[in-house]
């Protein structure tokens, strides 16, 4: 946002990076991150320093950054237009924690629950800016384009991580089952 050259939408943008980061004495949603990975294990100098972060994962977001930082402003914030289901897809991941992972306190869950509100006028503001702000069909092409692609960096993270998951699910599995006994497993089955 630093390129956007109008006062009102860099004002309304920055309610954003103070959500992210709280202002003065209040908790913001990277703090309300890190409690939750507290309590799910991790140590605060591991969350922070990204140590456990996977490559791809980090390769993912790099680029969504440098995208952000190196299209037009009216570009990157049409980008961020996924956020449009977001509050959905919140709602239901808050509801699948507190079913799932009863040991986690309420409240380690803010993040989820402040995105809920958060999200929906979030989206609200990029989806005026991008319309008041891509005017001729080749910015409005373009904005298309950046969301396609912020779906398509989601889609890589997701799926990385979903990788990792397996993986450590195969990983796990052979310790628990001889290597010759998954053998034979396998050749019953062909």
């Amino acid at each position: 946002m630093s390129n956007c050259p109008i006062p009102e939408v860099r004002k309304k943008w920055v309610k954003r990076i103070i959500e992210h980061d709280g202002v003065d004495g209040h908790e913001g949603g990277l703090e309300k991150w890190i409690r939750l990975a507290i309590v799910c294990g991790l140590t605060r100098e591991e969350t922070i320093d990204e140590r456990h972060v996977l490559p791809a994962v980090r390769f993912a977001v790099d680029a969504y950054l440098n995208f952000a930082k190196s299209k037009p402003w009216p570009i990157a914030i049409g980008s961020s237009l996924t956020e449009l289901f977001a509050p959905h897809l919140m709602a239901k991941r808050l509801a699948a924690f507190e079913k799932y992972y009863t040991w986690i306190a309420p409240e380690v869950l803010d993040y989820f629950r402040s995105r809920i509100t958060q999200a929906e006028q979030d989206s609200d503001f990029a989806l005026k800016a991008t319309l008041e702000y891509c005017l001729d069909r080749r910015m409005q092409e373009e904005a298309v384009s950046a969301i396609r692609f912020k779906c398509d960096v989601l889609w890589s993270i997701l799926r990385r991580i979903i990788m990792q998951e397996l993986s450590n699910h195969f990983v796990q599995a052979s310790k628990r089952r001889p290597l010759a006994k998954t053998r034979a497993l396998y050749r019953s089955t062909v």
